[in-house]
């Protein structure tokens, strides 16, 4: 925890080690009054605070956790990736059940939408969860989609071109037609529902959307709502490191 610049550490990385959420949200959490120092509200996401000092967020003081956990869970279709939910649906991370998890807050890197399945990974390191869902780390990210209706081959051409749907651009790295309503995409840029805005553009209705692949890390044999911890390998191909 200590810095050569007289033993301090960034607020923001403070609570990023603590598993709080990624350093680029616990800035967020900081410049919106919500974490206190020794008592007095803190709102200044470049402070630094010293050894000893107190940090408390949502009512409970947080330290740096001594050991991150990194998991892949195959998400079902009806969890919700979030740490609650108001209308009482369901959770991935509940999926977790590991007594590490349980007492390490964990979180999910990214997300899939209440209505998809697959590949999702969580962990109580910060950086990590930077590194991993920022866009500049041109991640890959692989999908298999069935549709009700026959996949139009131009229509996956111009989505591969670029795609405007609601003044966002959208598109896709790479596709493969397995089937005439099944096809595997790849993207990179990981744009909130990517998939699901393209597709209703172009008014064809996604029967199921499934991620089998994040970056070098396959879904592999994971059976639904099934989890596994990341290799050390995976974590370091995963993060460039």
């Amino acid at each position: 925890m200590d810095d050569p610049r007289g033993g301090t550490i960034r607020l923001q990385s403070y609570l990023s080690k603590a598993g709080v959420a990624s350093r680029r949200a616990c800035a967020e959490i900081i410049r919106d009054g919500k974490v206190r120092v020794n008592g007095r509200i803190v709102s200044d996401s470049g402070a630094r605070i010293c050894r000893g000092d107190v940090v408390v967020y949502a009512g409970r003081t947080v330290k740096p956790v001594s050991e991150f956990l990194y998991y892949a869970l195959n998400k079902p279709v009806g969890y919700l990736c979030s740490s609650r939910d108001p209308f009482g649906r369901r959770i991935a991370v509940d999926l977790i059940t590991d007594p590490e998890a349980l007492s390490a807050r964990i979180y999910n890197v990214g997300r899939l939408d209440y209505h998809s399945s697959g590949l999702v990974f969580f962990t109580n390191d910060g950086d990590f969860a930077r590194k991993v869902s920022h866009p500049s780390t041109g991640l890959e990210k692989e999908y298999i989609v069935t549709s009700t209706a026959e996949i139009p081959k131009e229509d996956l051409e111009s989505f591969l071109t670029g795609r405007t749907v609601g003044g966002l651009e959208y598109r896709l790295s790479s596709y493969e037609l397995i089937g005439p309503a099944r096809v595997r995409l790849v993207l990179t840029e990981g744009k909130n529902r990517e998939i699901r805005h393209v597709f209703e553009a172009i008014e064809l209705p996604i029967e199921s959307l499934h991620r089998v692949r994040i970056g070098s890390v396959g879904i592999g044999d994971l059976a639904p709502g099934e989890v596994r911890e990341l290799s050390t390998g995976e974590i370091e191909a995963l993060t460039g490191e």
